[in-house]
């Protein structure tokens, strides 16, 4: 089954018109994007998008030969022309099956949001998901037959959408998985398809011609991730985002709680309404027994705060106690850690702080925190696949 994408992009299309942002600013070339749309064999057309005729001409088909013309979702973007000669469109009623005379069988999947999605079986056995832009399938409680050999959805708009193929077995080691509804909220270029890789994902600028169920490369997906950086860097959210694609997550959160204080509950509260409601939360320091269990990835946050209790549960902060087996006592606990993420099976990202390009703290015990932290930061570094620093919200790769 051949897929040419005559659009990736969202219904607005980018960059968007009359938008003065950044991304749209830099969205030329390959980077440009007409609203999602698909030509599947020549023969079925998936969402009819302003300017279809000619998108498909510039990548050297003709729409002559389409015998059915199906609508995702409603459009609210720039009248669509009617190319004469089309089928008329319409919308397939959800769990309803279609067979064209081409070969293709089309069934509908029902949405958690207005609008259709597409599962298309080719003639040559292939099979095709095809989800519109800020669509979820609903009603997946049970496990699907077999993956995908494509699907094709809004992987940046609707991460829990991927979450729950995978979940369901839809999606599989070898599903090609392919980002479209491709809108300004992320920069185009390097920063675009960094964040499709971290979701197993990728994209082609329009007109590319995929062939469904030949193999491609899957983005390699780190099992051990270390982010980096500042107070307020952003660096929970990328790590939230490097998971937001995969079910089953496992939060560990080393804060714990503290009774009375206000603004540490407003803050474990806005982290608590980021995250996907199927994740779990542990609240916990105890991260060598996590990481030497089999289950769902983690996402540790933080470290530092981990090493706070370490260095509580040792006296580090009294000097005597320190110096007569404080210190031996906190390199021990750390080594355990550090051992741990080394052998662990499970997939990790891993949030901390970055303390030691600031100000040199006033007290012993503040320089001693900062000293163990980069210690800790860089054990821990030394045995992930990735490692990002992220500075004014932008991560930076340091290693993988």
């Amino acid at each position: 089954m051949e897929l040419t994408l005559l659009g990736t992009g969202a219904p607005d299309g980018l960059p968007r018109h009359g938008c003065p942002c950044a991304a749209c600013a830099t969205a030329v070339g390959d980077e440009a994007r007409a609203a999602t749309a698909l030509l599947i064999d020549g023969a079925l057309l998936l969402d009819l998008t302003p300017g279809a005729a000619f998108a498909a001409a510039r990548a050297g088909y003709s729409l002559v030969g389409v015998r059915q013309v199906l609508l995702s979702h409603p459009h609210a973007g720039p009248a669509v022309e009617f190319p004469a000669g089309l089928p008329a469109p319409g919308r397939v009623p959800d769990g309803r099956e279609l067979s064209l005379i081409s070969g293709h069988r089309v069934r509908a999947v029902a949405l958690d949001s207005p609008g259709t999605g597409y599962e298309v079986a080719g003639p040559d056995g292939t099979r095709l998901l095809y989800l519109p832009p800020g669509g979820a399938p609903s009603g997946l409680s049970g496990p699907v037959a077999e993956p995908y050999d494509m699907v094709v959805l809004d992987v940046l708009g609707r991460p829990d959408a991927l979450a729950r193929l995978r979940a369901a077995g839809g999606v599989g080691p070898t599903t090609d998985i392919v980002a479209v509804h491709l809108d300004h909220t992320v920069p185009p270029g390097a920063e675009l398809h960094r964040r499709l890789a971290a979701a197993g994902a990728r994209t082609v600028p329009d007109g590319s011609t995929l062939i469904v169920g030949e193999y491609h490369e899957v983005p390699d997906l780190p099992r051990r991730t270390l982010v980096l950086g500042g107070a307020r860097s952003g660096k929970s959210l990328e790590a939230e985002r490097r998971l937001a694609a995969f079910p089953d997550v496992l939060y560990v959160a080393t804060g714990g709680t503290r009774v009375g204080d206000r603004e540490w509950a407003a803050r474990i509260a806005a982290h608590r309404d980021r995250r996907p409601g199927s994740w779990r939360t542990a609240e916990t320091c105890d991260l060598v027994p996590l990481l030497a269990d089999d289950g769902a990835p983690l996402l540790i946050d933080c470290l530092a705060l981990w090493l706070t209790d370490a260095m509580d549960s040792v006296g580090a902060w009294d000097d005597e106690k320190w110096t007569h087996g404080g210190e031996r006592a906190l390199h021990e606990r750390v080594g355990r850690l550090v051992a741990a993420v080394r052998a662990t099976e499970r997939t990790v990202v891993a949030v901390s702080n970055e303390v030691g390009a600031g100000v040199v703290p006033a007290t012993a015990a503040g320089r001693r925190f900062r000293d163990e932290l980069g210690r800790l930061n860089a054990g821990f570094a030394g045995e992930c696949e990735q490692v990002l620093l992220v500075v004014a919200g932008q991560a930076l790769p340091l290693r993988g």
